[in-house]
């Protein structure tokens, strides 16, 4: 039997949540409670609970570690970020109901028959369990490394709902990728995809490229043009290398995000567009926010649910699975059979640093397949890395 004696900082008006697979455990929880806080409300599974959640203030989420959907640590993550003001208290619905967390006090006689899993617990990395089904990759992606399987769940988590995503994480890591499977795993995957990468675009331009412009807004504007924004609606808006925004622009992305309206260059109409943004950044908009170079409010409206890719280096078990997959892609284009790699040459391949991540890989791969020449092994040597060119100091390449 769960033993909750006192609650402290909970207000009778704040309301609770009880997440879990077990009716019987809700109910155990619900009678406890007593009416120490008002309203109680139950979800079957982790979605579900999160989009309660979504609904309004809840000053207490009780959430079995046994979800039928999500990883409970994952979601302890998303929930930390996203409603600061929650407290979480785990239940272990295999171990006598046990509950213990932040503000929960547990009766010292029923301590020793409790499976006690404070939420300190879940930061640290778990690791995954045998009956654990794996989690399949995203559509267009390789890898089946622990942590992209927490990049999976996230994805899949989120790809039903119209919220804001940002995609963070080094060059090379494949942001793209993920923007693409969210569009294509979303109710929104037969509409357009429209990627606007914001570093390649002038300043001078950037506005009538995102929201269009009428005949004669300036020199040149024969006819009325729309944005790309406008072109996108019904799907899916990529902003790649959103922190090169001008701060003109921030301002008028923001007001886009909040108002779900544009205004075309040189024209007084407002048109309502229903569109689903994902941003992404290879650098830490946190500290652009506090330099000044990025707006703090936009930051905080892009994320609102971030996912955050691993470098190649954290992910090793996937490297030799990209080694082999470019092979056999390089192969086919070239009708050609596809070399397998001698130990070595994998050996060499699993201890590099990958600053460059996957597309530095994706890299070394079609040099290898290329001085392979009629080979059928990549061996050791025809392995380059990253070769920059100094006039000083020519490089000899491996061949």
């Amino acid at each position: 039997m769960i033993g909750l004696t006192t609650i402290p900082n909970l207000s009778p008006s704040g309301g609770a949540l009880i997440a879990s697979p077990s009716s019987a455990l809700r109910e155990r929880v619900l009678h406890r409670l007593n009416g120490r806080c008002r309203p109680v409300q139950e979800a079957v599974g982790g979605a579900e609970a999160l989009v309660t959640l979504e609904k309004g203030d809840c000053q207490v989420l009780f959430l079995d570690r046994r979800l039928p959907d999500l990883d409970t640590d994952e979601l302890v993550a998303v929930i930390e970020r996203r409603f600061p003001g929650t407290q979480v208290v785990l239940l272990d619905s295999d171990n006598s109901e046990a509950a213990e967390g932040y503000g929960l006090q547990v009766d010292e006689e029923s301590r020793p028959y409790l499976g006690i899993h404070p939420v300190e617990d879940l930061r640290e990395p778990i690791s995954e369990s045998p009956t654990r089904a794996r989690v399949e990759p995203l559509p267009g992606m390789i890898g089946t490394s622990e942590a992209m399987g927490r990049v999976y769940r996230l994805v899949r988590l989120v790809a039903q709902r119209p919220t804001t995503v940002l995609v963070a994480g080094p060059t090379g890591t494949g942001k793209e990728l993920v923007a693409r499977a969210l569009h294509q795993l979303s109710p929104r995957a037969a509409k357009p995809f429209a990627v606007v990468n914001c570093a390649a675009i002038p300043e001078t331009l950037l506005e009538s490229e995102l929201f269009g412009y009428s005949r004669g807004a300036f020199t040149g504007a024969v006819q009325a043009q729309m944005g790309r924004i406008h072109a996108a609606h019904g799907g899916t808006l990529f902003l790649d290398e959103v922190s090169e925004l001008p701060l003109n622009m921030q301002a008028k992305l923001l007001r886009f995000l909040e108002q779900k309206e544009i205004q075309r260059l040189g024209s007084a109409d407002v048109v309502r567009v229903d569109v689903r943004v994902i941003a992404a950044s290879n650098v830490d908009l946190v500290r652009r926010a506090g330099q000044g170079t990025f707006r703090e409010d936009l930051f905080f409206r892009l994320s609102a649910f971030p996912i955050v890719l691993p470098p190649l280096a954290e992910r090793r078990a996937d490297i030799l699975v990209l080694a082999e997959h470019f092979l056999a892609c390089m192969a086919a284009a070239m009708n050609a059979p596809c070399p397998r790699l001698s130990p070595e040459a994998a050996r060499i391949l699993e201890d590099n640093p990958w600053k460059g991540n996957v597309r530095e890989l994706q890299h070394v791969m079609e040099r290898a397949s290329i001085l392979v020449e009629n080979g059928d092994t990549v061996l050791a040597e025809h392995l380059s890395f990253s070769y920059f060119y100094n006039p000083a100091t020519p490089v000899a390449l491996p061949y």
